[in-house]
């Protein structure tokens, strides 16, 4: 079968665009890291969103927009997606769950992906695949290990543990919506629309329970320069180009890898130890991940036999 020109540049893509958005959504634990002591976390989300959707807003000026109930689901999909999964999570962290624990419920999202496939909407996963989440998976929790190391779960407040549970609930309805007549959309038009619905969400939360702290420090502006720019116009736009064009469990399963170059980051960064467990937990997650993204290879080739 003849590859056409598309294919060409979507396969082109494919193999660069994983490094990319490793590379670019790993930084967000420096970028909320940074952050922390500057601002509120929701009144900083929402500026974030805000600049997000404006840039985005301009790119797609001469598009066509969606409209109508179209509309509406592009911006519950982004208050599912940014809004409610970002805002979540920051407070169940800021209110009592350990961020080693939060970073690890993130690493269950791709086996959460995979359940909804196999179980909700019918679809075969495969043995393989399933072992190659699991490996990933454990291999997450390794590279976690100090941070996880003398945490007592069963002392932590029950509603931040479900907030960190529901913030990947969230995550994942929105990915998953995606893949619907969404994809239809002009990308920057879709990111405009979803960003002012994650804005919606972060904005309710900083008006109701925010401390509208706000330091102006340099820090705090280059943090939500890299987060608006960064994080949001780069990284989310690059993931919802993964999704459509993509599959699901595989691209999904590239999250597995964002805790482990996000603690190479902070060796980097701020001279954070690494120990042999944790490297070994980067052999496993690239391991696990390699398993999944090996079986759909061989799953395409089988289709042009």
């Amino acid at each position: 079968m003849a590859i056409t020109h598309e294919e060409s540049f979507y396969r082109r893509k494919s193999v660069i665009a994983p490094f990319f958005l490793i590379l670019i959504w790993s930084t967000g634990f420096i970028a909320a890291r940074a952050v922390a002591e500057h601002a509120d976390p929701n009144l900083f989300l929402t500026f974030r969103f805000l600049a997000a959707a404006a840039v985005f807003a301009l790119l797609a000026a001469n598009c066509a927009w969606p409209k109508g109930g179209q509309f509406i689901m592009h911006l519950l999909t982004g208050m599912l997606m940014n809004g409610v999964y970002l805002a979540a999570s920051w407070w169940a962290v800021a209110n009592g769950l350990a961020a080693g624990v939060m970073s690890l419920i993130g690493g269950l999202q791709p086996l959460f992906t995979a359940l909804i496939f196999a179980l909700v909407l019918r679809k075969p996963i495969g043995l393989r695949s399933w072992a190659g989440l699991a490996i990933g998976f454990i291999g997450v929790a390794l590279v976690l290990s100090p941070r996880l190391t003398g945490i007592d779960i069963g002392n932590m407040a029950l509603l931040p543990i479900l907030l960190g549970f529901g913030s990947i609930v969230a995550l994942t309805i929105g990915i998953m919506v995606q893949k619907s007549s969404l994809a239809a959309a002009d990308l920057r038009a879709a990111g405009a629309i979803q960003h002012l619905g994650a804005a919606l969400v972060t904005g309710a939360l900083a008006a109701v329970m925010g401390s509208g702290q706000w330091d102006n420090s340099p820090t705090l502006w280059f943090s939500l320069l890299w987060s608006a720019g960064v994080l949001s116009l780069g990284g989310t736009a690059l993931f919802i180009w993964m999704v459509r064009h993509g599959d699901l469990t595989r691209i999904t399963a590239l999250m597995l890898l964002v805790p482990p170059a996000a603690a190479l980051q902070a060796y980097l960064l701020f001279s954070e130890a690494l120990s042999p467990v944790q490297l070994a937990g980067f052999v496993l997650t690239l391991l696990g991940v390699a398993i999944v993204q090996k079986i759909r290879l061989l799953r395409r080739s089988r289709l042009r036999a």
